[in-house]
């Protein structure tokens, strides 16, 4: 019985290392283009939750004649609240479900009044941080659109 040895192929060390730098160099060009989009995404859910809460704050103030106060927040749209002015009428399971967070992780603001309006409605932005130039609101949200 003869043996015979077959000759085993494959990649060679450069050969491996030619793909890890092609496969690096798509990565560089590809990673930030993603990173910008998620971005770009965070800003334009915060644009429509704040849009959103808007709505449900109309509604409000047209059962209510006005709108929850700071110290109510906008927990008066969820649960019938017991601060100060109390709502005349609350709908069966409130005006939202519950109050979506924004994609940072941080709560969304209710100021009555607003500083920048009758009302302001904002969330932090990125930083998390209210009061700082990255906060998105009411008032600003033509520049994210």
């Amino acid at each position: 019985m003869k043996v015979t040895h077959k000759k085993v192929k494959g990649f060679t060390l450069l050969e491996v290392m030619v793909v890890i730098v092609i496969l690096g160099i798509l990565g560089a060009m590809v990673v930030p283009n993603l990173m910008g989009n998620l971005d770009t995404a965070k800003i334009k859910t915060t644009v429509s939750d704040i849009g959103a809460l808007e709505q449900q704050l109309k509604l409000y103030k047209m059962a209510n004649y006005n709108f929850p106060s700071t110290e109510q927040g906008l927990e008066a749209l969820v649960e019938e609240t017991d601060i100060e002015p109390l709502p005349r009428r609350f709908p069966e399971g409130g005006y939202l479900p519950r109050l979506p967070i924004d994609p940072w992780g941080n709560e969304y603001v209710l100021l009555n009044p607003g500083e920048n309006g009758i009302i302001d409605v904002f969330s932090a932005g990125p930083d998390g941080e209210v009061g700082t130039e990255d906060d998105i609101g009411n008032w600003n949200v033509e520049e994210f659109r």
